[in-house]
């Protein structure tokens, strides 16, 4: 998988707090991604984690004072494409908020001219005190990105807002970062995962639809700067930050979140497996079980075609997930319902179908075709954007 990280040069700071352990699978992750990474540690960070784990990690050389390499706070932040600091504690929020250049890291803020993550790390009464937010929003007005924190039980005992984001949120804004914000301006509707039609309070149908690549949509449209409203039927996946989700369960309440979404929407992408149909009636009780049953089935309503239908209406992407190479139909789909671009993907080869990492897919529109090999989802997402983005252009 090519990732926007590689080849970029990530400068990470990390300052004393307890969260500094995350922060080295945060440099194991960028590796991963086959991004060179430089790391700074405040002396108190080398109080919580050793910079000899940094180093193992990160593959280089970490810097801790500010006189071992008098021009270091120069030629860090002019080599690096982003700059992290996580954790962020209370004390450097303050310092950073303020133009206090006392050590290492604060020197490197003050001369880096790129974008800069923060992932907040404290107890919940200092996030919540009022001057620690005054200077939190300070930095945001500056462009500085915020990730987190998180709500939950807190190294002190005590419960609350103050966790350190986990790495695959920080990562995603890292990629955000670096990423052109070339859809600034469009506010996305997406739709993903199933739905389930219920037979009774315990007994439903669905299908097998895990929500990755209506996912995948959502996280490369926030990345590219588009404001995006996700609208998700059951998934085990981690909800991604930044993006407003609608929770739904059946075809009926995610056309209803649709038709309470789409009129602010540009683009509207029908990710979601959407049964096509559904019990002809639901019981109330959970039905006793019988050698046989007779269950009656009646069709949904058809999402895209009401979008389609209406006379202000939204850039339309479609799916059709087939088993076979049934482009004529795929084709024939796209045309009935009104739509501007559609999907297609055979279910039934190796690492196209459902609840997998990769996708290969055929994108259609009324004069262009693209047909991508085996590709990661996130790969594939963004392919989808840039068709739509030619051919609004």
């Amino acid at each position: 998988m090519v990732t926007i990280l590689k080849n970029n040069t990530i400068l990470c700071g990390i300052t004393g707090g307890v969260a500094a352990y995350k922060s080295l699978e945060l440099v194991r992750r960028l590796k991963d991604e086959e991004a060179s990474v430089s790391v700074i540690m405040t002396e108190a960070a080398c109080r919580f984690v050793t910079p000899l784990s940094f180093e193992v990690a990160s593959q280089n050389r970490v810097y801790i004072s500010l006189f071992d390499d008098p021009m270091a706070h120069i030629h860090l932040p002019a080599s690096a494409s982003v700059m992290v600091i996580a954790p962020a504690t209370a004390n450097s929020i303050s310092k950073f908020a303020n133009g206090i250049a006392d050590n290492l890291l604060s020197t490197c803020l003050l001369s880096f001219e790129g974008k800069v993550v923060i992932a907040p790390s404290m107890n919940w009464k200092m996030y919540e005190n009022k001057i620690v937010q005054d200077n939190l929003r300070k930095l945001r007005e500056l462009g500085v990105i915020q990730v987190g924190p998180e709500w939950g039980p807190l190294a002190c005992g005590e419960t609350g807002q103050g966790r350190m984001s986990e790495v695959p949120a920080i990562l995603e804004a890292v990629t955000g970062a670096l990423t052109a914000q070339d859809l600034d301006g469009e506010h996305i509707l997406v739709s993903a995962g199933p739905t389930r039609e219920y037979i009774d309070p315990v007994r439903f149908i669905s299908n097998r639809s895990s929500g990755k690549m209506g996912y995948a949509l959502a996280r490369a449209a926030r990345n590219r700067g588009a404001q995006v409203t996700l609208i998700s039927g059951p998934t085990a996946l981690a909800e991604p930050a930044g993006i407003e989700i609608i929770r739904v369960e059946t075809s009926k309440e995610m056309l209803s979140a649709v038709r309470k979404n789409v009129a602010h929407a540009t683009v509207f992408i029908m990710a979601a497996a959407v049964s096509d149909f559904a019990p002809y009636e639901t019981f109330g009780k959970k039905l006793d079980k019988k050698s046989t049953m007779l269950l009656k089935l009646q069709e949904t309503e058809d999402i895209i075609s009401e979008v389609s239908r209406k006379r202000k209406r939204p850039f339309i992407i479609g799916f059709a997930a087939e088993t076979g190479k049934q482009l004529p139909k795929a084709i024939q789909k796209m045309k009935k319902k009104g739509m501007d671009i559609m999907v297609f993907n055979d279910v039934s080869e190796k690492g196209a179908g459902f609840d997998v990492e990769t996708n290969k897919i055929i994108i259609f529109s009324s004069d262009n075709q693209t047909e991508t090999g085996l590709i990661h989802k996130d790969e594939a997402a963004n392919l989808i954007l840039d068709n739509m983005k030619q051919i609004r252009t």
